[in-house]
């Protein structure tokens, strides 16, 4: 079984918080954490969907939950309180 974690979240800028958000390819991948979709949101292109594949949940929910994680969307302009969902395919 395939499991995945999709946040979404709404950024004040999307060119802004790509550039974070690309800098913590490594933390994101000593999560085991494999991008498969960015998407942005049709009626607000701040609205941000990221889907993630997930070598294993337990990793996962650790690193969303993280003091890193948390600064690093802070830092990027996270502006609401992001969504996150564990799934299994």
């Amino acid at each position: 079984m395939t499991s995945f974690m999709l946040i979404r979240q709404k950024v004040k800028d999307f060119a802004e918080w790509k550039r974070a958000y690309d800098a913590h390819l490594p933390k994101r991948a000593a999560a085991g954490l494999k991008e498969k979709q960015l998407l942005r949101g049709d009626s607000n292109p701040n609205e941000v969907f990221v889907l993630f594949e997930a070598q294993d949940l337990a990793r996962a929910k650790a690193f969303s939950e993280s003091a890193d994680l948390k600064e690093t969307m802070q830092k990027a302009g996270v502006i609401d309180r992001p969504d996150i969902y564990f799934l299994n395919g």
